[in-house]
């Protein structure tokens, strides 16, 4: 039996509205992007990186990239927020996992490897569910589902290899995040050519 029910003239417009939302404030996406590139010159730049000083940076940028997610999925008119529910669930999750950083940095700490790779994982899927709902209308969506492949599969290198040194782990964010980053910006420029379009 053919399932019809993401073909129909409805999904078409909500995916439109959706790309037209986000396109309207891809500068957003823009900051999403310079602020992954950020933590990632701070990792690899930062000498002698504590445990504790990495738990912290990582929850700054947690907490900034999911404000600014959530703002995304708030700000947009062209669609309604439920369209735009896996940009809130990803901001969510981002602020969650910024303030437990922040608020218990030392139990954390303890638990880093898999309280990052949970992150990693939700965030990379809700990435990749974004880029499909929107690969019809904007060129460039392979950008959005590129960054959240590259998260879960982080994620779940993270729960596969939990004994990895700690210095092999921020090295590895470190070059993840300066790539999701990338891909983020010029997902941002996809956007803000899609709206000069579109106007």
């Amino acid at each position: 039996m053919t399932m019809h029910a993401h073909t129909g003239p409805a999904s078409i417009f909500a995916a439109y509205a959706m790309s037209q939302a986000l396109a309207d404030h891809w500068w957003i996406v823009l900051l999403r992007g310079l602020a992954a590139i950020a933590f990632a010159v701070a990792a690899f730049a930062w000498p002698g990186l504590t445990l504790l000083m990495f738990v912290l940076l990582w929850g700054a940028y947690a907490f900034v990239d999911g404000v600014l997610a959530i703002w995304a999925a708030l700000a947009g008119k062209g669609a309604s927020l439920s369209a735009r529910w896996w940009l809130m669930a990803i901001g969510i999750a981002g602020v969650t996992a910024g303030v437990f950083a922040f608020g218990w940095p030392a139990i954390f700490a303890m638990a880093l490897i898999y309280c990052v790779a949970a992150w990693a994982i939700f965030t990379g899927l809700m990435h990749i569910w974004g880029g499909f709902r929107m690969r019809k209308e904007i060129k460039g969506e392979w950008l959005l589902i590129l960054v959240g492949v590259v998260l879960a599969a982080f994620g779940l290198f993270m729960i596969a290899r939990p004994v990895v040194g700690g210095l092999t782990v921020i090295w590895t964010m470190g070059a993840l995040e300066l790539l999701a980053g990338l891909s983020l910006i010029a997902l941002s420029l996809r956007l803000r050519k899609f709206k000069h379009t579109h106007a």
